[in-house]
C-alpha cells in the first residue's frame, strides 16, 4: 500500500514540475491569437438561437410581465440595442450548441439579483417550471442552473471542486453582491488563485461578482478588485470589468474555448444592466472578440488635439463620457481597460503612443485610492509608460471603508471625481509649463 502511494507521488511530482515550467515569470502579456479562441457567432445563428430563447410550448403560461420582458430582447437584436442579459444567454447558447456543458450557480441567479436574466420561468396556471436554455434543438451539451445558499464558502468551495474534477464545464459561480465573496475568501486564497501552481490544477471556474459604487453602501459596492490584484502573478487567472455586452460575450465565450483553462474573475455591472449607453449591436457579437483596451471611439478623429488621456475601467466610462463637460473638453481621451489581468501592457502604451502630442496620462477610479486596480497600476503602468508623459491618479482618497454610507455623500464624490478628471483639460491649457509641475490637484496623487 505505501508503495502504491509513493509511485503515485512521485508521478504528480513529475507530471507537476513539468506543467509549471511555463509559469516561471510574470505575465504581462495578451493572449495569442489563437484561432481556436475567435469567439464571434454568424449573426444567422445568434438569430436563430434568441428565437429559441424565447419560445415556450403550446400548454405554458408564463408571467405576463416577463412575456413583455422578453419580447423587448426580441426587438433589441434588431434594433441594434443587446442588453447583458441578452448577450449572456446568447453567450451560454452558443457554447452549449458547440458541445460545452455550462453550470451555473449562485444566490438569486436564476433570475438574476437585478431581474436582467430570467433564465427559469414558471407556469402562471400550473406552477410548472420551464428553462428554454435546457431545448435548444441543437444542444450538444447539458446546461444548469441553480440558485445557491447564502453560504459563499460552501458553495464556491463545491463549485470550484466541480470544476476541478471537470474542466472541461465552464462552471459559473454567481455572488448576489460581490462583496460578499469576503466569505469565501479562503476558497479564494488556497485554490482558486493559488491551485495550479501548487498542485497543477486545472479549473475555468468562473465568477461573477457584481461591483460598482451606486451609493448603495459599503456592503454592496465593492467586490474588493484590489484584493484578486494582489493575489495575481504566474498567469494564474484572469480577471476582467467589462463595459459593454458585447465584450461581455466573447469574454465568456473565450472561457469556455480555451484549451488551457485559468480561472475568470469578472466585475459584473449594476446600473450598465439597463443603461442604455451601455448596449451592443448584433455585428458586435457576430464579428471581433474580446478587446483587453477599448480606445476612446472619437479619439481617432482628434489625435493631434489631445493632449490628456484618461484610462479607467467599468462604469465610470459612462459617468466621464456621459458628463456635460465632455463635448467642450475635445483635448481629453477616454479609454477604457477591459482585461485588469493579465495586464495588456503592450496596449497601453501602442494606445500612448497613438496620440503624438499626449502630455498627462491619468488612471481614474470610482474607488478609493488604497483599493480597485490603483495600487497595481501605479507602478506597472508608471515605469513603462514615456517619460516625459505625467502619470497621476483621480478618484477617492485613501480609505478605510469602501464607500460612503449616505446616498448624497456619495453623489457628491461621483461628481468631484468627474469634474477633477475634465479639470485636467483646463489646467493644460491654461497653465505654462513651468507652472505644471506644482498644479497637481488635491484630488490627484503625482507618481511621476
Amino acid at each position: 500500500m505505501y508503495a502504491r502511494i509513493a509511485e503515485a507521488h512521485k508521478r504528480v511530482k513529475e507530471n507537476l514540475a513539468a506543467e509549471l515550467d511555463d509559469l516561471t515569470h510574470e505575465q504581462v502579456v495578451e493572449e495569442p491569437d489563437d484561432p481556436m479562441l475567435r469567439t464571434a457567432v454568424s449573426g444567422r445563428q445568434l438569430a436563430a438561437l434568441n428565437e429559441q430563447l424565447l419560445t415556450f410550448p403550446k400548454h405554458f403560461t408564463p408571467n405576463t410581465k416577463l412575456i413583455r420582458q422578453m419580447e423587448r430582447r426580441r426587438s433589441a437584436l434588431l434594433e441594434g440595442a443587446i442588453d447583458w442579459g441578452t448577450a449572456e444567454a446568447l453567450a451560454f447558447a452558443s457554447l452549449i450548441t458547440q458541445g460545452h456543458p455550462i453550470r451555473l450557480t449562485g444566490q438569486d441567479t436564476v433570475r438574476g439579483t437585478f431581474s436582467h436574466r430570467h433564465l427559469a420561468f414558471h407556469d402562471e396556471i400550473s406552477g410548472e417550471v420551464y428553462i428554454p436554455m435546457q431545448h435548444l434543438t441543437d444542444a450538444q451539451a447539458t446546461f444548469e442552473v441553480l440558485n445557491s445558499p447564502l453560504s459563499e464558502v460552501g458553495c464556491l468551495g463545491f463549485e470550484y471542486g466541480y470544476s476541478a474534477a471537470d474542466p472541461e464545464t465552464l462552471v459559473i459561480w454567481e455572488a448576489q453582491y460581490g462583496d460578499f465573496f469576503n466569505n469565501a475568501e479562503m476558497i479564494v486564497d488556497q485554490f482558486v488563485s493559488s491551485a495550479r501552481a501548487k498542485w497543477g490544477q486545472h479549473s475555468r471556474l468562473t465568477m461573477l461578482l457584481p461591483h460598482g459604487y451606486e451609493g448603495s453602501g459599503p456592503e454592496h459596492s465593492s467586490a474588493r478588485i484590489e484584493r484578486f490584484l494582489q493575489l495575481c502573478a504566474n498567469d494564474n487567472m484572469r480577471l476582467a470589468n467589462c463595459t459593454t455586452p458585447a465584450q461581455y460575450f466573447h469574454l465568456l465565450r473565450s472561457q469556455g474555448l480555451l484549451g488551457d483553462p485559468r480561472p475568470l474573475v469578472v466585475f459584473t455591472p449594476k446600473s450598465l444592466l439597463r443603461l442604455k449607453e451601455s448596449t451592443s449591436k448584433l455585428a458586435d457579437l457576430s464579428s471581433g472578440r474580446f478587446q483587453p483596451v477599448i480606445d476612446d471611439p472619437t479619439g481617432p478623429e482628434r489625435r493631434e488635439e489631445v493632449r490628456t488621456l484618461l484610462l479607467c475601467s467599468g462604469r465610470i466610462y459612462y459617468e466621464l463620457s456621459l458628463a456635460p463637460q465632455r463635448e467642450e473638453a475635445t483635448d481629453i481621451a477616454i479609454a477604457r481597460l477591459e482585461q485588469l489581468y493579465p495586464l495588456p501592457i503592450d496596449s497601453i502604451l501602442d494606445l500612448v503612443a497613438s496620440y503624438p502630442k499626449l502630455e498627462r496620462l491619468y488612471w481614474v477610479q470610482e474607488e478609493p485610492q488604497n483599493m480597485g486596480a490603483w495600487g497595481s497600476l501605479e507602478r506597472a503602468v508608471g515605469l513603462a509608460r514615456p517619460t516625459n508623459i505625467q502619470w497621476d491618479y483621480i478618484g477617492r482618497s485613501r480609505r478605510a471603508s469602501p464607500s460612503e454610507g449616505y446616498a448624497g455623500s456619495h453623489q457628491l464624490e461621483q461628481e468631484r471625481i468627474v469634474t477633477d478628471a475634465f479639470a485636467t483639460s483646463r489646467r493644460g491649457r491654461q497653465l505654462s509649463v513651468d507652472e505644471s509641475a506644482a498644479a497637481v490637484p488635491a484630488t490627484t496623487h503625482n507618481s511621476a
